[in-house]
């Protein structure tokens, strides 16, 4: 499935944001989606993840209770980030993979092209 994420920009600390990931429509609800995000000079981390349905979400513990994860289950999924803070800045990816949510990037079989998300203090 192919994928592309939009809505990235600047933030103050704070603020909030939401990314779209935009996939194409075919089979689309048979993939569990998720984000993950990348700061320079940094590994690659896990942000959140919502199954195939959109009855199950997972998070990574420094953005829970801030970030939200959802799907319309046409073909788009959101990452809706609140309480920006500036070490959110990162590239920001969405992720694709035929089966269960997972926080395992290896497992994801197809990515978008990242938006970046920079938070000023």
């Amino acid at each position: 499935v192919h994928l592309a994420e939009s809505g990235g920009g600047l933030a103050q600390t704070g603020d909030s944001l939401t990314l779209t990931c935009t996939g194409s429509r075919l089979m689309f609800n048979n993939y569990a989606m998720a984000w993950f995000r990348q700061a320079p000079g940094k590994d690659r981390e896990f942000v959140g993840a919502i199954s195939r349905g959109g009855a199950t979400t997972y998070y990574a513990d420094s953005v829970k209770g801030r970030f939200i994860v959802s799907r319309d289950n046409a073909n788009l999924a959101y990452l809706q980030m609140n309480s920006l803070r500036p070490e959110d800045t990162a590239r920001y990816y969405c992720a694709a993979r035929l089966g269960p949510g997972t926080s395992d990037g290896a497992l994801y079989s197809d990515w978008g092209q990242g938006t970046q998300v920079t938070v000023s203090s």
